[in-house]
Formats: structure tokens, sequence, C-alpha cells
């Protein structure tokens, strides 16, 4: 059975912790070696696209993109004959999808023997936790994600996958996560990737984005207008107008803070200029450990064929 990286929360603790840890290592290795990874993006993305172009790169292994325009998964044909054809010529499928069932209806297609790598679905994000982890662990831990227990990580805005698969992945390393959303935008239990079922978590929910970042060491926030939404952009701007991300509230966190944001920003709605450009903004951190993020993925799932 082939190893997948689809969310955090399927993720034994001990396959998290070797992942970044693959994350981490130094270069030398040419661990996929003559073998390709297709990278299929029903959705657009210039840092993941990038980020895995590179690291394959870097691995010794090479990457072929297919745009949903190439594919149309189950419109040109079904997500099970695309699965199927990936499975006859790669060793690895790096989805950036719209529908999460995707990825189960390929998993039985191919018996399971083409892993995947879920690089966006509306359910999940987890290459971009690893990332975010990785950033955070810089910055308090000396590079070390196993030490970031007590650590306190707000999430402000529309609670979304990037949000799930991030405060799964920190409340099973120790952290401390505290979402600040208000009805209707907040986590909610029963999804593939949940938060709230973690057990022992420390996760709390509230609406109100001051009491969310009060002390936080962490600020984190996206979009509020995700893809697929731009049709409810005037109605979420203003149900999220008291969560934006500026001075007032991050004087709010700890001195000591530090701004996350995924990328792309929108600028005037979810963060402002000064904070996103100002120096307490890791964003660009974030960006080069999309690529470690990537390699780390890469190296735990070539490393269950030894």
């Amino acid at each position: 059975m082939s190893r997948h990286v689809v969310t955090i929360s399927e993720l034994a603790d001990d396959d998290l912790r070797a992942i970044l840890e693959g994350a981490r290592a130094p270069i030398d290795d040419s661990l996929l070696a003559g073998q390709g990874v297709a990278l299929v993006f029903e959705r657009p993305s210039l840092r993941t696209r990038a980020a895995c172009s590179t690291a394959v790169h870097e691995l010794g292994g090479y990457a072929t993109f297919f745009s949903d325009e190439e594919i149309g998964l189950d419109s040109r044909e079904s997500a099970e004959d695309v699965g199927r054809t990936i499975d006859a010529l790669y060793a690895i499928c790096a989805m950036r999808i719209r529908h999460h069932s995707v990825f189960g209806r390929i998993r039985s297609a191919t018996n399971d023997r083409l892993s995947l790598i879920n690089l966006l679905s509306d359910v999940a994000h987890p290459t971009q936790a690893i990332a975010d982890v990785l950033t955070i662990a810089d910055h308090f831990a000396g590079g070390d994600p196993s030490q970031l227990a007590g650590l306190r990580v707000a999430y402000v805005g529309d609670a979304t996958n990037v949000a799930r698969s991030l405060a799964v992945a920190l409340v099973r390393l120790g952290a401390e996560v505290v979402v600040g959303a208000p009805e209707g935008y907040q986590l909610t239990a029963g999804t593939d990737e949940d938060p709230l079922g973690v057990q022992g978590a420390q996760l709390r929910l509230t609406s109100s984005a001051l009491e969310a970042v009060r002390g936080a060491d962490v600020v984190y926030t996206d979009a509020w207008v995700s893809m697929g939404f731009e049709a409810e952009t005037k109605r979420r701007r203003a149900d999220l107008a008291g969560f934006r991300v500026n001075e007032a509230l991050l004087d709010a966190a700890s001195p000591q803070a530090v701004l996350l944001h995924c990328l792309p920003a929108h600028r005037g709605d979810e963060i402002t200029d000064d904070v996103l450009d100002g120096p307490q903004s890791l964003v660009w951190r974030q960006v080069a450990h999309r690529r470690s993020a990537m390699i780390g993925a890469l190296r735990w799932i070539k490393d269950g064929e030894r």
C-alpha cells in the first residue's frame, strides 16, 4: 500500500514527525532519480507549483504539470481514469483540486498503488500546514517543531481548509490554537480534517478577533474570498470586516508576535499593507518553506518503499 499526504489527520504522529524531519534535512539524496511526479492543478497557484517543481527537481526527479483544461476531471474523463493513467506512468501524483472526494476515488481506482499528495482541496491543505509549522519552529524553537508546546497561535477570519490543517498539526504538536471567526465562518466538526476531533487538543473557538489574538505568539489570517466563492465577495467583506488584521489588532498580541498569511493576500480586505509588509511578517519565509514541506512529503513517501 502506498503512502499518501492527503490530510494531517490521517498521518500518525510518527509520520508527521518524519515528514517534518525530512523537510529540515540537508538535500544530499536523489530519491526520485529517474522518476516522475504528476502535478494536477484544477486550481491555479504560483507558490504551490513553484515549490513542487523545485522540490521534485532537487530530489533528482522530474515534474509534469497538467492544468484543468488539459485533464478535465469528471468532464473530459472521470477522476478514476485520470488516476489509472497517471498510475501507469508516474511514481507520485500531487493534486490541487476542487473536491476532496477525488482522492478517495483515485485511491480505490488504483488499488492504492499511486501515492497522492494534497496540494489543496475544499477540505484540507496539509502541505501548507507543514510549511507553516516549519516557519513557526524556525522563529520560536530553533527550527525544531517538537518544541512548540505552549506556543499560542491565533487564526483570524474565515476558518478555511488552511485553518483546519494548521490547527490539527499545531494541537498535535502541543501548541494552543485559538480561532476567531464569525458565525458561519468558524471551524465545524465532521470533515476528514477535523481539529475538533483531536483528543486533548488545546483548541478554542471565539467570535471575537480581539479575544483570539490577545497575547498570541502567532497571528495567522487567510483570504476572505477563497477560490470558488467570488460570487459571495460583497457579503463576505461585510461579514468579516471586524476580522481584518491591522496594526491595532496585531498590537493586542504578544509584543514578540509574528504574522503569517499563506498568500495570495487581498490587501485591504483580510490584512493591511503595513502589517503584511511590516517587521513582524514572516510570509516570505512561509513561501520558502512550501518547498521544504514538499521535500519532506516526497521523502516520507519514498522512504516507505524501502
